[in-house]
């Protein structure tokens, strides 16, 4: 493989180590090639370095062009790799005449680059706004900087995201570390408590939150001392800022350093405040170091620092909160200490150098196979829901369908019509459309191949009727329209009307290829309806296959809620519906009895965001023994994550005891609809009652059953063969349909 990299020659900072160390490693594996606008610095390191280097000056942009087509094709190059604006304009230039895949990684936010430069932005900025719109694939340094290009409408089946990685081998120790800070010029004692940071004096990194809310720490921590590397044009006024707040003394300008091991080293606590970031190196390189890190929940941040688990997270602008964090840190010797461990086993085991040239081959890799595919006038599927609500459940479930159809097609175009089409951008990297957009999903449903309806409960009109006829409508406008219509792992009822029960048979019989049904009630209800199809199947609910987040994101949002870890917990999933409130007694009194008698906190859980944070709190209101909340409610894989740290789970949310059912965690359901009982008799589990009939004794009954039982990871296997169903049913639509 031949990769041809275009940038600048003028960069620095993180794009410049990006690029350096990637291409210096990856001509271990490929042939990379850099080629370079101007000469200068970068070009003569990357010489030094081993990697090819050209530098194709000019200011001709047509001519230098013209020459470097020439030189692609000699090459003979499959890939055109570009880094930045100047390599952007080129990139875009070269496309249709090179017939090569042309793919760039945005390091930054393009938007910001020429931040205080009003020239630049206005010639520079724009052109390279309008080249990024021409590329055929994008790469985004970290998943937060992909979220950010998906939400401005670029393409979201089109990126990749990579991460700045390091190589996290043991580095020299510094010799005398109160020598080497007041060499830079800092006031400092052996006991000092040195907060540092990294980054250019800019407008974007927003220094003077740092220096705002160190002074609140100093003010209460006499050892506190804080040392800027860097330099920029906020040099002055931050200068002027210090002396106004009466921390000159301690706050050292070290300006551009050179020697960044000696500088990490050297301090206790690594700080970033940016207002923007993809994913800085600073951070890294501080844990490399093992160094207690306090940063701005910014760009891909989040991905490596899991709040209050191997790093503290603030608001951009925050000096309040950000002074109270850095005043804990240092106060506490053993935290700074637990969370740099944390932070180093995190980032050296998944954003090392190794990983980031591993990730730029598989990459590579999969833009040829793409690239090669052959193109169809129909291809892709369409999937149709409830989905855009922020439901947990009905998340679950995409994600899930997502999921399958990729294993399917690994380069499957999908399509989803939602309520929030940008969420769904952002949570899936698949394209979607507004539910009511009728002349969009229309004329898309004209060039795939698959429709999809469901998960969850579609086909039922005690809710709305609209929404019965909106599905069954869809499904008769995509089998008119050429695709293959599957109902996906559907629960079914109930439809009260007779006209609405006459209507939806005839629509299935007629326009719907095949059926998978979640339990054995739906299919007696499409009977009884008189659905008489061959291709109905029995399955599961699809969310059974989300699996649970990383241990660290479940850690921290437990610590997050103040729910100690290593705690004995039993879990109530609850929402609000008629006679729920006559209820709470009950289930208090359960709730009590769990702890009393068996020794488990209650975590009272929210499931939905908008109804069920009330709910809970009403259950936990008034009661005596210990117990929690966590009324925020989180990414569906995270909700998994933490059923799955508890002992049993009581729940009136069928997708909380789908979560759990998934893990083989004991359930207790309080049924609020039929679902619930026909969802716990398939899958075998007898412990449910009427939330009409539920008094305090017998849901205490229930839960000493269910304490009494062990998970079985041979029913979770059962379940999970039962879900794979939908996906062999769905594959074998989607390969008819191209027959």
């Amino acid at each position: 493989m031949k990769v041809i990299h275009l940038i600048s020659g003028g960069d620095t900072g993180g794009a410049k180590t990006h690029v350096l160390s990637l291409l210096r490693d990856l001509n271990r594996s490929i042939f990379a090639q850099l080629v370079c606008f101007r000469e200068g610095e970068f070009a003569q390191e990357a010489r030094e370095m081993g990697i090819p280097t050209e530098v194709f000056a000019g200011r001709n942009i047509l001519k230098v062009r013209s020459r470097l087509l020439d030189y692609i094709r000699e090459g003979g190059f499959d890939i055109i790799h570009c880094h930045g604006s100047r390599a952007n304009m080129m990139g875009a230039l070269l496309r249709r005449p090179s017939g090569l895949p042309v793919v760039t990684t945005v390091h930054s936010d393009y938007k910001l680059d020429y931040l205080g430069r009003p020239l630049g932005r206005l010639t520079y900025g724009n052109i390279n706004a309008l080249a990024l719109r021409r590329f055929d694939y994008y790469i985004g340094v970290s998943d937060a900087m992909v979220d950010l290009l998906i939400s401005r409408n670029f393409p979201p089946q089109k990126f990749y995201a990579i991460y700045n990685g390091l190589v996290f081998d043991a580095k020299p120790t510094l010799a005398d570390r109160t020598a080497y800070l007041r060499g830079l010029g800092a006031q400092v004692e052996p006991d000092s408590v040195v907060v540092g940071i990294a980054a250019r004096l800019n407008p974007v990194k927003d220094m003077a939150t740092l220096i705002r809310g160190f002074a609140q720490a100093a003010g209460r921590c006499e050892k506190l001392r804080l040392v800027i590397a860097g330099d920029g044009q906020e040099r002055e006024a931050l200068g002027k800022l210090a002396e106004e707040l009466g921390v000159a003394d301690k706050v050292c300008f070290a300006g551009w350093l050179t020697d960044m091991d000696s500088f990490y080293q050297a301090l206790d606590i690594n700080t970033l405040t940016s207002l923007s970031e993809t994913f800085p190196y600073a951070l890294t390189e501080g844990a490399r170091y093992k160094l207690a890190t306090v940063s701005t929940r910014v760009g891909g941040v989040p991905y490596l620092i899991d709040h209050a688990v191997n790093g503290l997270l603030f608001t951009p602008g925050d000096a309040e909160t950000l002074g109270r964090y850095l005043l804990r840190l240092a106060e506490d010797e053993p935290l700074r200490r637990a969370l740099g461990e944390k932070l180093f086993e995190k980032a050296a085991s998944q954003f090392s150098l190794e990983k980031t040239i591993s990730t730029q081959l598989e990459i590579y890799e999969d833009i040829l196979r793409r690239h090669s595919r052959p193109k169809s006038r129909r291809d892709g599927t369409l999937i149709c829901g409830a989905y855009g609500k922020e439901n947990a459940g009905d998340d679950a479930i995409l994600r899930a369908i997502i999921q399958e159809m990729r294993e399917i097609a690994p380069y499957m175009p999908i399509t989803v019509l939602s309520r929030r089409p940008m969420r769904t951008k952002l949570m899936y990297r698949v394209d979607a459309v507004h539910t009511f957009a009728f002349p969009r999903w229309a004329r898309r449903m004209k060039r795939t191949r698959l429709y999809i309806s469901g998960g969850g409960s579609l086909i039922q009109d005690v809710t709305s009727r609209r929404s019965l006829w909106y599905y069954l409508y869809n499904m008769r406008a995509a089998k008119r329209r050429g695709n293959q219509v599957m109902m996906y792992g559907c629960g079914i009822g109930p439809v009260l009307r007779a006209n609405h029960r006459r209507l939806s048979a005839k629509t299935m019989n007629r326009f719907v290829d095949a059926i998978t049904l979640r339990e054995p009630d739906s299919l007696a209800e499409l009977r009884a309806m008189g659905v008489d199809k061959k291709e109905v199947y029995l399955s599961a609910d699809p969310a059974l296959t989300l699996p649970p987040a990383p241990a660290e994101k479940v850690d921290s949002a437990m610590l997050s809620h103040r729910v100690p870890l290593d705690g004995q917990y039993i879990c109530f999933a609850l929402r609000p519906w008629k006679g729920y409130e006559k209820k709470l007694p009950a289930i208090r009194a359960a709730a009590a009895h769990a702890y009393e008698a068996h020794g488990l906190t209650p975590v009272f859980l929210a499931v939905e965001k908008f109804k069920d944070p009330e709910a809970i709190r009403l259950a936990a209101e008034g009661l005596a023994v210990p117990h929690h909340l966590i009324d925020k409610p989180e990414d569906p894989a995270v909700i998994a994550g933490l059923l799955n740290r508890m002992r049993v789970v009581v729940s009136m949310r069928l997708h909380a005891l789908i979560f759990a059912a998934g893990q083989g965690v004991p359930l207790v359901g309080i049924v609020y609809d039929p679902k619930v009982s026909a969802f716990l008799r398939y899958i075998g589990e007898d412990l449910f009652e009427k939330l009409e009939d539920l008094t305090g004794e017998n849901l205490c009954g229930l839960i000493d059953r269910a304490v009494e039982r062990k998970r079985d990871p041979e029913a979770v296997e059962r379940l999970l063969e039962r879900e794979r169903v939908n996906r062999d049913v769905a594959r074998s639509l989607y390969l008819r349909s191209g027959t």
